[in-house]
């Protein structure tokens, strides 16, 4: 069960790879534990030592399902690729738990995927009308079906060949015998970086997976570039057609971590650079700054050194408390937020407080979070959250609500402010963001990144969902 102050987008998926290493499956598990918020629901990793795959998927965090002797020794070889998985398509069972692996005529192949194919569905019909059988209900499984009916003879002829025929965000990690391949997207809306250790080749989701592991950053994976790595080096192609890049805005607000490095940005300095821009835009007269923890901690900090007024941790959050729950009482339902946060009161007792969120989604944690921190004795509670209004659901690879269920998409500020209790509302304006994260102001006509939950500017086409006449991405695959 999810727990009831669960109101934040879900992230989108941990990809890792690492070819040239003795150790490759251990440094794949320690590179998916840095990636652990990308992703709690399941993990993977394949390996490869010269002749055979080895494979462990299990339901669950990294740290529960590759914690022994037994599970890591079986992973033999020089490369491994892992997975973290959070359920943007297809349900939460085993046999949707990446990496995905099959074989074929040119030998075994493993992928691993982050983001999502707006047109999967489309693409199933028409393979299961050939013949093909899906095991998964996973968008991914459409991509693998496509490089087996592919007729060219490289691996990576047939991968272009297969991503020729999607849409939709996407980085994947693939591994065949002997090569490692990672490619994005042309429009490079899903991050995926390279780095090294020694002699060993790293691609990863993030920089903070380089740094678990003691490699060096090297670059980002180009958007629709592929690289692939082989004992003689590696290579780049540049298949695709190039297009404006449109990398995904919320990774800055939200997705990745803050210590991660995103497009060449400090993610912590440009969520608090977001904070200080907020600040600015949206400025009120009170006594203290507190974050929603953990994710508003940077957007606050900046918030209170632009404004001058006292940074202070007004909520505890209870770290121990997971994603899962035992099934509650009505009275622990009731209890909601203080599951996971609780007033200071010896903050917040008599003050005029400014709390500091990354995002507004549904608005249930909000409306929570504002009575905890009016019943600790805050005298007065302005919002300010360092995002502009999420009015339009995400189809690359982010779990959110369908339309009808955003807040920001149904009502105005002021009806938002008194719906969640606070005394003022206000969020930040998607020029001022882009200017935070090294924009200058949002072009209409070619934005720099992608920011359709915020603007409604979709720039992949929403194939399945036009076609099943609107409908939330994961819903569609729910129904396989």
């Amino acid at each position: 069960m999810t727990l009831p102050f669960d109101d934040h987008f879900h992230e989108e998926c941990g990809v890792f790879g690492i070819f040239g290493h003795p150790d490759a499956a251990a440094h794949a598990a320690l590179g998916l534990h840095a990636l652990q918020h990308r992703g709690q629901e399941a993990a993977g990793i394949v390996s490869f030592d010269g002749s055979q795959f080895y494979a462990h998927r299990a339901l669950g965090l990294v740290g529960d399902n590759f914690n022994s002797a037994e599970v890591m020794n079986k992973l033999k070889g020089h490369m491994a690729i892992g997975h973290n998985r959070y359920a943007t398509t297809g349900d939460t069972l085993l046999r949707n738990v990446q990496p995905l692996f099959g074989d074929f005529s040119f030998g075994g192949l493993a992928v691993a995927h982050n983001g999502n194919l707006t047109n999967a569905m489309t693409l199933r019909k028409q393979l299961i009308d050939i013949g093909c059988l899906f095991s998964s209900t996973s968008d991914t499984e459409v991509i693998v079906h496509l490089i087996a009916l592919s007729k060219h003879a490289l691996v990576e002829d047939r991968l272009f060949d297969a991503l020729s025929r999607v849409e939709g965000a996407y980085s994947l990690v693939v591994m065949t015998d002997g090569m490692m391949i990672g490619v994005r997207d042309p429009l490079g809306v899903r991050p995926l970086v390279m780095g090294k250790l020694g002699d060993a080749v790293i691609l990863a989701s993030e920089t903070c997976a380089l740094d678990i592991v003691g490699a060096q950053y090297v670059r980002d994976v180009e958007p629709g570039e592929i690289v692939i790595v082989t004992a003689s080096g590696i290579r780049s192609l540049h298949p695709f057609a190039k297009q404006p890049k449109r990398f995904c805005i919320f990774e800055y607000v939200y997705f990745a971590r803050p210590d991660s490095v995103s497009e060449g940005q400090n993610v912590y300095e440009t969520r608090s650079r977001i904070g200080a821009y907020l600040a600015r835009e949206a400025p009120v007269d009170a006594d203290v700054v507190v974050p929603v923890p953990d994710s508003g901690i940077p957007g606050a900090l900046g918030y209170a050194k632009e404004s001058r007024i006292p940074f202070e941790l007004g909520i505890i959050r209870n770290h121990y408390v997971g994603r899962t729950f035992i099934e509650p009482s009505d009275h622990v339902r009731h209890l909601g937020v203080k599951l996971k946060h609780n007033g200071n009161r010896a903050i917040l007792e008599g003050k005029r407080v400014i709390l500091v969120d990354d995002s507004i989604v549904r608005g249930t944690t909000s409306k929570k979070i504002v009575a905890m921190v009016r019943e600790a004795g805050a005298k007065e509670v302005h919002m300010r959250i360092a995002s502009p209004p999420t009015t339009n659901s995400c189809f690359y690879g982010v779990d959110t609500p369908t339309r009808d269920q955003l807040l920001a998409a149904n009502h105005n500020v002021l009806q938002m402010a008194e719906l969640i209790g606070a005394d003022s509302l206000a969020f930040i304006s998607l020029n001022a963001m882009y200017r935070a994260v090294g924009a200058i102001n949002r072009n209409p006509a070619s934005p720099q990144f992608c920011d359709a939950c915020f603007s409604g500017d979709y720039p992949i086409p929403l194939t399945d969902f036009e076609n099943a006449g609107g409908g939330k991405q994961k819903d569609l695959f729910a129904e396989v």
